[in-house]
């Protein structure tokens, strides 16, 4: 492996999976190679019960810029992206799932954007419904509404997972169970600043969701209690002078 760290790192969480991998490895060279900007792939199985596994291995064992890791056992989305997050050695981190319903051909939208702010976050408002059913929708559509109200945010649509950031936001940012749903407000927490980009909502390639109406509207509202709580409670302070 090369010690040249490179410019993105794409950070992806992989639970039963088999069939979107293999896919999304080509749909990232594609996207990126004409870019002209170095980057590595980081596949982490959360304990995935299908052949994600052998696949990821087999997908790192021809292209050196896939790196795979794998749990022990199930720990949730918000584990493996943290595992995937501190793993990365690239400039920008970013935030993709693994079913190709985010598109990497966003990925320049992203990298400009990334030249003004320190975080951009991918909102598929402007082209909701080409990739979801009407529960999906309507649900994701309360939740943002929900999420927003109690923390007391203006993000388009939370429920996107499609982010990327500078590696260094990372280091100051702790994560909990669940937790990967508020990272936008993680990190303004931490005085980063954030913007939001339109992206693509690609219908899913393969496989089934892994959230619904539970995991949308009720599963992650302790989570958005003890982010409220947080945010609250953030010191916040500048030092106005300093002698010695």
């Amino acid at each position: 492996m090369s010690d040249e760290r490179p410019v993105l790192s794409l950070v992806v969480p992989v639970y039963n999976e088999e069939d979107n991998l293999q896919p999304l490895a080509v749909a990232v060279r594609k996207a990126i190679e004409p870019m002209d900007v170095s980057y590595e792939l980081i596949l982490t199985d959360d304990g995935s019960k299908d052949g994600s596994w052998e696949i990821m291995k087999a997908l790192a064992a021809r292209d050196s810029r896939i790196r795979v890791q794998k749990f022990a056992c199930n720990r949730g989305e918000t584990a493996a992206s943290e595992a995937g997050m501190r793993a990365a050695r690239g400039r920008y981190i970013v935030t993709i799932d693994a079913d190709l319903q985010n598109d990497p051909n966003d990925l320049p939208k992203f990298l400009d954007a990334l030249q003004t702010h320190d975080v951009v976050c991918g909102t598929r408002v402007a082209v909701r419904g080409q990739g979801d059913n009407f529960i999906k929708v309507t649900s994701s559509r309360i939740a943002n509404w929900v999420r927003n109200k109690l923390s007391e945010e203006n993000i388009s649509d939370a429920g996107c997972t499609y982010r990327a950031f500078k590696r260094e936001c990372v280091d100051k940012v702790k994560l909990y169970r669940g937790m990967h749903r508020f990272l936008p407000t993680l990190f303004k927490m931490e005085g980063y600043t954030v913007t939001e980009i339109p992206v693509t909502n690609n219908p899913r390639l393969a496989g089934e969701s892994k959230y619904g109406v539970w995991n949308r509207l009720f599963k992650s509202f302790h989570d958005l209690l003890a982010v409220r709580w947080m945010k609250k409670r953030v010191l916040d302070y500048k030092i106005a002078e300093r002698v010695n």
